[in-house]
């Protein structure tokens, strides 16, 4: 697996190794130890997660201020543009994103740790999009950015307006938004 860093400190891009032939492919999506071993981060994770969504659906711009959760999101199926937006205060790049598109193609994975928000537009037909983290899921402290926020300027690659859920719709300025010490 290789390891690609991202403007944001501890945001990761992983490759795994894939090996193919006429069969088809097989790769580890993941391995505690080889993770461990390249990246220096020690997880657990707790849940997985299974999304499916249409083209032109965007999810996010998601954290928990409580239990925050780290991710290790990847698809499956379809194309996504995954983003990630520093919410620690104390960090060199709070307030900042970056986003890395992720496919069933690619086979790339994004280690996105505790104290970000995330949120991904579908850029196929539909995606499906799998994703580990390291705390249990709790409503009670989910909280949502809007995906448009003038401040954060996120360059989403859009053809006209995404498909966005009643909560998305309804999310908070960032200059608003609880964040992390």
């Amino acid at each position: 697996m290789q390891v690609i860093t991202t403007s944001l400190a501890g945001v990761l891009v992983l490759e795994p190794k894939v090996f193919g032939d006429t069969r088809g492919f097989f790769f580890e999506s993941f391995n505690t130890r080889h993770f461990t071993e390249l990246t220096g981060i020690n997880v657990a994770f707790v849940q997985d997660n299974h999304s499916r969504s249409a083209k032109g659906v965007l999810r996010g711009l998601h954290y928990q201020i409580k239990q925050p959760q780290g991710k290790l999101v990847r698809v499956i199926a379809g194309e996504v543009y995954d983003v990630a937006v520093d919410l620690r205060r104390s960090s060199p790049t709070f307030g900042q994103w970056c986003g890395n598109k992720l496919s069933a193609e690619n086979k790339r994975e994004i280690w996105i740790p505790a104290g970000f928000a995330h949120g991904f537009l579908v850029l196929a037909d539909y995606a499906e999009v799998l994703y580990k983290t390291t705390d249990y899921w709790a409503p009670e402290y989910e909280r949502c950015i809007r995906w448009d926020d003038a401040q954060l300027n996120i360059h989403w690659p859009l053809n006209g307006k995404p498909l966005l859920s009643a909560k998305d719709a309804m999310g908070n300025a960032f200059k608003d938004a609880e964040t992390f010490a």
